[in-house]
């Protein structure tokens, strides 16, 4: 199976790319990193399946040179990678570790010599436990903490990396993290959620001056998106969609864009965020170069009994990817043209991550035949076309993943990567998508 574009379809500027994250990929028993909220969140019972984490993980703190060549020859423009907070300051603070900085100035530096562009992601969700013990996304401090963090990084790599973004989905960091329990710190607390939804954000900003301060360009921001859908008709589902819309989408693009916090997020939120919060906007909307969307799939949406948020996520009927996720393409088109016009303008806007979760099992001669995945891939960059032609400023799509690697509290089950990883024996094995990306981003 073939895509159905080349670069030719696209504009001349237009770039392609693909992305990881430090703790998914790099081995984080390696090179004098500093225990993280995702280790100890691993390590207890229950949390992530068959107890998996990312001690080892693709290895990459060893294997990079391996892993950009794969970039290199697949054609991309840009590898979007992120740095361990961790693995640059084992305790969050204070000393840095010349380990992690060596490392990361090895990766910028071999990015540089295959002709890729490096776009560096700040954090990627693995949070040093030193920091994690102080309260974590909870302690308004953590906003200084991080500025510091980026201005230690930044200092070393930042003259070199061709794009530079923050904190990677803020909805992850919070509420996944702290009101829904999912990822670490594992907590459901609407209290933590909100706080940590706000110093998210005022991190972000933080970070954005750290960042300027050093001189640094094409800086950006990162929300993943889900579009919610009504499960019917009623009054009722309308209301409940509008609420998860709020929550998920808004409340972090309005932060950054507007200066203020929707109202149907407020109507549950206000009474928990930390005092002052209406005072932080100056810092939180600091204006950024770029506007990178993550996109996967749509949820339907129905009210469900109980307290605010009064909501729950109905099955609907679509084709669904390994991870249960409806493929719904046209919500990417719907987002890109929205976020252009009500938030955004014509700053570019770069879909950060994409892409989709299939058993790949490798056949009798070890190919990876993943049809569906280029299918998805495809149906996905027609829907950028189609926002593009409708005069949104796309710039880019990027996707997700490089390779299969340590899917949080999935474990290793999930495979998201254009290159099969034997987890056992570490080999990279290009699956056909990876191919058929390559055959069209090839130049004439």
């Amino acid at each position: 199976m073939t895509l159905s574009f080349t670069r030719a379809d696209f504009p001349a500027d237009f770039l392609f790319g693909t992305a990881t994250s430090a703790y998914q990929i790099e081995g984080h028993a390696f090179g004098g990193a500093g225990p993280t909220h995702w280790d100890s969140f691993a390590a207890t019972p229950g949390n992530v399946a068959r107890a998996e984490n990312g001690a080892v993980g693709c290895d990459s703190y060893h294997r990079w040179p391996e892993d950009l060549d794969l970039i290199e020859a697949a054609g991309f423009d840009v590898y979007r990678f992120s740095t361990s907070w961790a693995r640059v300051l084992p305790e969050g603070r204070g000393r840095p570790n010349p380990e992690g900085l060596d490392y990361y100035d090895r990766l910028v530096d071999g990015m540089l010599e295959r002709g890729l562009k490096p776009a560096a992601t700040l954090y990627h969700w693995e949070l040093p436990s030193a920091l994690a013990d102080l309260g974590g996304w909870q302690n308004r401090d953590i906003a200084r903490w991080f500025g510091d963090f980026a201005e230690v990084i930044m200092g070393r790599i930042g003259d070199r990396v061709w794009s530079a973004a923050t904190i990677n989905e803020p909805w992850c960091v919070s509420w996944l993290s702290h009101f829904l329990g999912q990822h670490a710190p594992g907590l459901r607390d609407i209290r933590a959620a909100a706080r940590a939804m706000h110093h998210v954000l005022l991190a972000h900003g933080t970070a954005i001056g750290a960042m300027r301060a050093l001189g640094m360009g094409n800086l950006g921001a990162v929300c993943n998106l889900e579009y919610a859908q009504p499960a019917d008709d009623s009054p009722e589902a309308r209301r409940a969609a509008t609420t998860y819309d709020a929550i998920y989408n808004r409340f972090f693009l309005s932060g950054m864009f507007r200066g203020s916090y929707p109202e149907p997020a407020l109507e549950g939120l206000a009474p928990w965020l930390p005092k002052g919060w209406e005072e932080d906007f100056a810092t939180i909307a600091a204006p950024v170069d770029w506007c990178g969307l993550n996109y996967y799939t749509r949820k339907l949406i129905g009210p469900a009994p109980g307290p605010w948020p009064a909501l729950e996520e109905v099955p609907g009927p679509l084709p669904k990817t390994e991870m249960g996720w409806e493929i719904f393409p046209e919500g990417l088109e719907k987002f890109l043209v929205r976020v252009a016009r009500d938030f955004t303008g014509d700053l570019p806007i770069y879909v950060t991550e994409n892409g989709m979760a299939a058993p790949d099992r490798p056949g009798p001669e070890g190919a990876v035949q993943d049809d569906d995945r280029i299918a998805y891939i495809d149906a996905h960059l027609a829907a950028v076309r189609r926002a593009i032609a409708a005069g949104v400023p796309v710039k880019g799509y990027f996707v997700w993943s490089l390779m299969d690697n340590f899917e949080w509290a999935l474990g290793f089950e999930k495979r998201f990567g254009l290159v099969h990883v034997d987890f056992e024996s570490l080999e990279r094995r290009p699956k056909a998508s990876y191919h058929a990306l390559a055959t069209a981003l090839a130049r004439s």
